[in-house]
């Protein structure tokens, strides 16, 4: 990875463009998303292991690693809930250099996905969906649309019923007639990570389309993914952080200031014992959350929040304390510490904003009290 990316992650976020041809390498050797199983073409890693590789690309270029992130929570949807069949076909190719995004948020569902209207029903032997989703991460870049809806089976008898409790998914070819992709121009953070809005109107598609049948609860849907996609946030974090760290540690290091180096000086040298405890603290809750993934614990999904929220909120403090140790230095546009305070911020609201975790977290908190 770091020989790919090598110095590149400056011109990028400066372009706000990736290299395709450079993810479709990636994707073709299975490091896009990594924990697919080696039945499938992937590389079969555990959780913790994944985690390191997402830390290591979260600290080259976060836009990259929100792409890494992306066609991770793809693999994950399409091995959770696919049959057999959608398992081969749609996992082997994306471990084959095709490019996937995942659709949550909608205009009017963003950290309450409750609230999302997407439609997918049956319509004779085929299926029609007609729905907006907005700020899609790697959507610029997609080959294949994984897209999160309520389900609406409407030859049923509970076809009414179905529309308002259930949920379904489904893979959508980026090139089927009625998708719209529009690129979102200038981002604020991950300038290259391909963030766009998708129209998908009157959307046909055959059944295999559908992953699982469909029919699940929305609750279920939606948590089983964003626990994966929290976990690969809260890494990346980690890579900011270490990012952060190198960047703030070496220049202090060099940096005289009133002959000494500018770790000599008490404020500064503060400014780098907190940007330690904050990649320490970072990486103990992944490497938790992890552990919980891989022996299959059943309070993964909280620890997956927590780790998310220690991780996202110690990058964004900790990155604004990279761009005050490095100063003039650190504040040109593209260089790393300046990338890390842009996208650190991005990190706090993506995947369950800053607020949401606090609220699940106090909810946990008041459960395991009672």
């Amino acid at each position: 990875m770091s020989e790919l990316v090598a110095d590149r992650a400056q011109a990028w976020d400066l372009a706000g463009v990736l290299p395709v041809k450079l993810l479709r390498d990636l994707g073709a050797r299975g490091l896009l998303c990594a924990q697919v199983p080696q039945t499938y073409g992937g590389l079969g890693l555990d959780s913790a292991a994944n985690g390191e590789l997402t830390a290591h690309t979260g600290a080259l270029c976060s836009s990259l690693r929100s792409v890494q992130t992306s066609q991770g929570m793809a693999a994950w949807t399409i091995l959770r809930f696919g049959d057999a069949a959608q398992r081969r076909h749609h996992l082997g190719r994306l471990t084959s250099g095709e490019l996937a995004a995942v659709a949550f948020s909608e205009p009017e569902a963003g950290s309450d996905l409750s609230a999302m209207t997407t439609r997918i029903r049956r319509d004779g032997d085929g299926l029609v969906v007609d729905g907006a989703k907005k700020w899609i991460t790697a959507a610029r870049y997609a080959d294949h649309l994984v897209v999160f809806g309520r389900f609406e089976d409407a030859g049923g008898p509970d076809a009414e019923e179905s529309a308002g409790e259930n949920a379904a998914v489904v893979v959508v070819p980026r090139d089927t007639p009625g998708v719209r992709v529009e690129t979102i121009p200038a981002p604020l953070g991950c300038r290259a990570a391909g963030h766009a809005h998708i129209t998908l109107d009157s959307v046909r598609l055959g059944h295999h389309a559908l992953l699982g049948g469909g029919a699940y609860a929305l609750p279920l849907v939606v948590t089983t993914a964003l626990t994966y996609g929290r976990l690969s946030v809260a890494w990346g974090c980690v890579g900011i952080l270490r990012a952060c760290l190198r960047a703030a540690a070496e220049h202090a290091g060099s940096r005289k200031q009133f002959g000494q180096p500018l770790a000599a000086h008490q404020l500064v040298a503060g400014h780098l014992a907190e940007l330690l405890v904050a990649e320490q603290n970072a990486t103990r809750a992944c490497e938790h959350a992890s552990r919980q993934w891989d022996t299959r614990q059943p309070d993964l999904a909280m620890a997956a929040v927590l780790a998310k929220h220690v991780s996202a909120t110690g990058a964004a403090a900790c990155s604004s304390l990279a761009v005050q140790v490095l100063a003039s230095a650190g504040a040109v546009d593209g260089h790393v510490v300046a990338r890390a305070h842009r996208d650190a911020k991005l990190m706090e609201i993506i995947e369950g904003s800053n607020e949401i975790s606090r609220l699940l977290l106090a909810e946990h908190a008041l459960a395991t009290t009672r």
